[in-house]
Order: C-alpha cells, then sequence, then structure tokens
C-alpha cells in the first residue's frame, strides 16, 4: 500500500513540475503564438500605432527631439517628425523607407516588425552609441542643413555605431522585400559580402577588422560627402506631395498586343515608382507615392514606360503638372476657419501642350487639399493617366 502511494505522489510531483515548466516556457516564449494570434483583434493596424507613441521614448522624434512625431521609418523601427522625414526619404529607401501615420495605410504586420525593433529607444541606443562629445544632435528648430548633416552620419554613414555590438531585424530578407534594411545584420560571410555598406554593425572578428574598420571609419569622417542625387535633404521643404496613381487609360502597345506599363514620378532630385502591370493597357494601381517639395517648387513630371527583361524599358509617353496653385491653395486653406468643403477653381498644367482629359480641380475637404487629375500622355501616340493629388504642409 505504501508503495502504491509514493508511486502515486511521484506522477503527482512530476505533473506539478511538467505544469510548471510549460507555464516557464509560455511566459518566456508566448507559448509559441505568431504575432497574429497574439495581437487584439479588435484594434486597428492605426490604432496600435498610436498605443505605440505613449511608449517611452517614441513621442519625440528620434532623430532632432520634436513631440508628437507624425511619421515612421519602417526599415529602421524610429518615429521621426515632418521635417526629419523629407531628410529621411532623400537618402532613399535602401536605407530609411518613411510612412505617415495618418496618411498611408499601414498592415498588421509592419506593426508588429516595429514592435519588434523596440522604438526610439532601441534604434538610438544602436544608431547613437558613439556621438563624439563635441558633436551635438539637432533640436526642433534646427535647421535642415543641420538636420542632414546629422541623419546621414547616423544611418547612412553609421558613424555613431558601436560596431562590437550585434543586431537583428523582425524584416524579411532582402530578397523577399522591396528594400534592404539598415538595422538587418547578416552573420554570414557570403551575405555580409553582398551587403558590405549596409552591414555595419556585423559582428567583428579578430584584431585585423577591428583596425581596418577603424581606417574606415576614420577616413569617412575626415572626407567630405560626396554629392549624390539625393541633394534635396539639404535644402529647405515646404511640404509634401502625395500622390496617388490611379489608372491608365488605352496606353500605347510597346510589347506584341500589349504592354507591362510602370509610372516613374519626378520632383526636383527626387525619384520614385510605381509596380509594374504586367500585359494591361488599361492598368490600375491606385498606389500613392509620396515626395517632398522644395522651396523652390519644380514642376511634378511623370514617366510611363514599358518594363523590359532583357532590353531597356521602352517609353511610353510623360507628363508634366504644376503644383504651385495645390501649395497656395493648401497656404491658403492653414488660415481659413471653413469646415465645409469648398473649391478653390480649376487649374491646367505647365505645359500648354498637355491637355486635361476633366477638370483639374482643387477642393478641401475635412482639412485636406485635394486635387483630382486626368491627363493626357505626351510625346507618345495615345494614353492617359488619372491621378490624385494631395498637398501637405510642414506645419500641419
Amino acid at each position: 500500500m505504501s508503495f502504491d502511494q509514493g508511486n502515486g505522489e511521484t506522477e503527482n510531483t512530476s505533473g506539478s513540475l511538467l505544469d510548471l515548466l510549460r507555464l516557464e516556457t509560455s511566459s518566456d516564449w508566448g507559448d509559441d503564438e505568431s504575432p497574429n494570434e497574439k495581437r487584439d483583434s479588435s484594434s486597428s493596424p492605426k490604432k496600435r500605432l498610436k498605443s505605440l507613441l505613449s511608449e517611452a521614448g517614441n513621442g519625440f522624434c528620434a532623430d532632432c527631439g520634436s513631440p508628437d512625431p507624425k511619421w515612421v521609418s519602417l526599415s529602421i523601427g524610429a518615429f521621426i517628425c515632418i521635417k526629419c522625414s523629407g531628410v529621411h526619404r532623400s537618402l532613399g529607401v535602401h536605407i530609411t523607407k518613411v510612412l505617415s501615420m495618418n496618411l498611408d495605410e499601414w498592415t498588421d504586420e509592419q506593426v508588429d516588425a516595429l514592435i519588434e525593433m523596440g522604438g526610439n529607444n532601441a534604434v538610438n541606443l544602436k544608431f547613437e552609441a558613439q556621438i563624439p562629445e563635441n558633436y551635438s544632435k539637432p533640436k526642433p528648430d534646427s535647421s535642415t542643413d543641420e538636420r542632414a548633416d546629422f541623419i546621414r552620419k547616423k544611418y547612412e554613414h553609421q558613424q555613431f555605431m558601436n560596431n562590437d555590438l550585434q543586431f537583428y531585424c523582425p524584416f524579411p530578407s532582402p530578397s523577399t522585400s522591396h528594400y534592404s534594411n539598415p538595422s538587418c545584420y547578416s552573420q554570414s560571410l557570403p551575405e555580409k559580402k553582398n551587403t558590405k555598406k549596409q552591414s555595419g554593425g556585423t559582428r567583428i572578428h579578430g584584431i585585423g577588422h577591428v583596425f581596418r574598420n577603424s581606417w574606415r571609419r576614420s577616413e569617412r569622417s575626415e572626407s567630405k560627402p560626396r554629392k549624390t542625387n539625393s541633394m534635396e535633404g539639404m535644402v529647405e521643404f515646404v511640404g509634401l506631395i502625395n500622390v496617388n496613381i490611379v489608372r491608365g487609360t488605352n496606353l500605347a502597345v510597346r510589347d506584341m498586343v500589349s504592354s507591362d506599363p510602370y509610372v516613374i514620378l519626378s520632383l526636383g532630385n527626387q525619384s520614385t515608382k510605381t509596380r509594374v502591370i504586367k500585359n494591361n493597357l488599361n492598368p490600375v494601381w491606385n498606389e500613392r507615392l509620396m515626395l517632398s517639395i522644395p522651396e523652390s517648387v519644380p514642376p511634378l513630371k511623370l514617366f510611363v514606360y514599358d518594363k523590359d527583361t532583357f532590353s531597356t524599358d521602352d517609353f511610353m509617353g510623360d507628363a508634366e503638372i504644376d503644383i504651385q496653385p495645390l501649395l497656395s491653395a493648401a497656404k491658403a486653406s492653414e488660415c481659413s476657419s471653413i469646415s465645409e468643403p469648398i473649391r478653390f477653381g480649376n487649374f491646367k498644367t505647365d505645359k500648354e501642350s498637355n491637355v486635361l482629359v476633366k477638370d483639374g480641380t482643387i477642393t478641401l475637404e475635412d482639412g485636406r487639399v485635394k486635387q483630382e487629375i486626368a491627363i493626357k500622355l505626351q510625346n507618345v501616340e495615345r494614353g492617359v493617366l488619372e491621378i490624385e493629388l494631395e498637398c501637405v504642409l510642414l506645419t500641419q
């Protein structure tokens, strides 16, 4: 009897220990739940973003300390202000991909990635680990030149990082993403060779690596930054223009019977493009792209091309739009207390040869200044582009 009782106690004790181990493992590892299982189904991505702002460090711009940032570097994981976001965009999406918390659409996967990155405190712990004592961060009232100098050194040249540390990133590898991520650092040697420029934080093995990296850092800090095509970060911005490429109609044929069209937007020295739509002369993109508006407000240029795999992409037309009226309407609405929707009037494009298929009416609705345009493509036999423009001032 006593022997059977002892066996029962042993089994109960073992069961209790197993339960405790399961509980401990569950608390440490989230019980192997994926982010999709753990997230609150009742919270939208935008609501989850706003809740992240209340966490320590996220309520101020990671680069200049301005309160209540409304922009996010998705690839770095930092919350930034609108002025610093202009410099970030000028660096290119291969370094920092910027999204607006209010103007862009967000997915739960993107918010999950931000949570994994740890927010502004984690970002600055990594990218500002070794700021020299005689060098100071920009402040909310700093000039664009000061912001650009600091942000380039911080993210592009990675001069303030501690190269003895190793960091990880929750984003997919570059092979599954449209942009490479400067906060991801590879462990394997082949990957380190392929991403030498982005992987400044790779773990260093051996004293030879230490000396070589020290020499490179001093060379970067002493040499003047080269002029690149992203010099828009060195000028004053007056606002942002949010362009929705809606659709193309009756576009030109560049393959046998169809085309693989995509659109390039250009504003000053900045450019960005849509995705390619295969075999379609009436493509529907509905793709939002954003550019910074420099103080000297250049025209917005659009170029349509047919994507070719084995040869140069074929030209399918272009157009040019004067965005100065839209910017003027945005400035006028900023001083207005009218809450009802209003029309500012119709404006034509910059070139007389450009034909507006329908009126380019500028409207103010829900505090947003917008313009819808259907424009005939130039220097091509046919084709129409429909786009929607929205102007956002830096003060908004």
